[in-house]
């Protein structure tokens, strides 16, 4: 243990509720083993510090030159807020490339949800680190499995968990191994003439998810009343809904947006691998807060109902709320949404009037109407 007091961090400005956290014992089980480990200044990295739970602990021990990779802009937002509130600094932000980790020795990792992330950034390590880099991963217990191990010893000759603590457990991994001459991903597949192009912590991949394939299917019969509408993929993904409303409308102006880094990156691939690279435009964003107020005559949504591991709807809620901020008055949000959550309720209040446009057994489509 630190003297890190964890209990003042926040998530902010991510959704915030009272079982939610900002650290969890992994965060603290890693930075006591980066103190235990004693590796100079300037040769650390983080990846998946979901709050800056670890990054603000080491900082607080007195280590600088931290470099940084979080996914999701949220997650930056309250590492700067956080530090801000406790008056800390020395690390920089870096995207998942070289400059994170040319010369790491100690890289800590939260370990990512989805293998295929966990492979990209385990090649990464391997590929651009130093050559005696150690890995440390951390996870809690039950999202962890052995799939994790076999992951990690492609990249890495010695693979060894560690005794689990507090529900806790990390992982071991050093003897970087060769890698092939081009990392692998994006990795892309075609489905009905759309090519997908996803990094590995794009939700889905490469496949087209059984909800996105619902809306699509919804939106053959989608047509407005504008003749050169302004588009919004809101929460985009691989940029699957961006990318085939631009096919079909080519007079449209198109933008999609999301808050994870790697599905910004995964879109862009999507857009150049279907000749889009020009027309649409892709960004990172926090539930398109960079966007005008009333700019959009359409709003995509397939809102995600997970925050990390656990099932929550705050996010796809924000989502909705910023739907209605970015319609004009009479414009339309068309979202797709497991059928169980009460999404539909929501629509009705912070957007306007909304129906069901079509239901699979999993999934309901609906098209709201922003009201004056």
């Amino acid at each position: 243990m630190t003297g890190f007091d964890y209990h003042r961090l926040r998530r902010f400005p991510d959704v915030e509720a009272a079982n939610l956290q900002a650290w969890d014992t992994t965060d603290e089980l890693l930075v006591r083993h980066a103190l235990a480990a004693g590796a100079p200044d300037g040769e650390i990295a983080v990846i998946g510090d979901g709050y800056g739970a670890i990054t603000l602990a080491l900082a607080d021990a007195g280590i600088a030159g931290i470099r940084v990779h979080q996914d999701l802009v949220t997650g930056r937002g309250a590492l700067a807020n956080n530090a801000a509130a406790l008056g800390l600094s020395g690390w920089a932000a870096h995207e998942l490339d070289r400059d994170l980790l040319a010369g790491a020795r100690l890289v800590l990792l939260q370990l990512p949800k989805a293998l295929a992330e966990l492979e990209e950034v385990a090649d990464a390590i391997a590929r651009w680190a130093a050559p005696d880099v150690v890995l440390v991963a951390g996870g809690r217990v039950k999202h962890m499995s052995p799939a994790q191990n076999e992951v990690l010893a492609r990249s890495f000759a010695q693979v060894q968990p560690q005794r689990g603590e507090r529900k806790s457990r990390l992982i071991v991994a050093s003897g970087a191994r060769p890698v092939p001459h081009e990392p692998p991903f994006p990795v892309r597949q075609t489905h009905d003439g759309l090519t997908l192009c996803a990094f590995g912590g794009a939700f889905a991949g490469s496949r087209l998810d059984i909800g996105t394939r619902a809306l699509l299917d919804a939106m053959r019969g989608l047509s407005l009343p504008v003749a050169a509408p302004r588009v919004v993929d809101l929460g985009c993904g691989t940029g699957a809904l961006a990318a085939s409303f631009a096919l079909r409308n080519p007079d449209a102006t198109v933008v999609a947006t999301d808050r994870s880094a790697a599905a910004v990156r995964s879109a862009q691939a999507t857009m150049a691998a279907n000749g889009l690279a020009g027309r649409v435009e892709v960004t990172l964003d926090d539930s398109g807060s960079q966007l005008p107020d009333g700019s959009a005559d359409l709003v995509l949504l397939n809102p995600p109902f997970h925050l990390g591991a656990g099932v929550h709807e705050g996010a796809g809620r924000r989502l909705i709320r910023a739907a209605a901020r970015l319609l004009r008055p009479g414009g339309e949000v068309w979202t797709v949404f497991n059928s169980h959550l009460d999404h539909r309720r929501a629509l009705s209040r912070d957007v306007g009037a909304t129906e069901q446009v079509a239901r699979t057994p999993k999934f309901t489509v609906t098209r709201s109407i922003r009201r004056a």
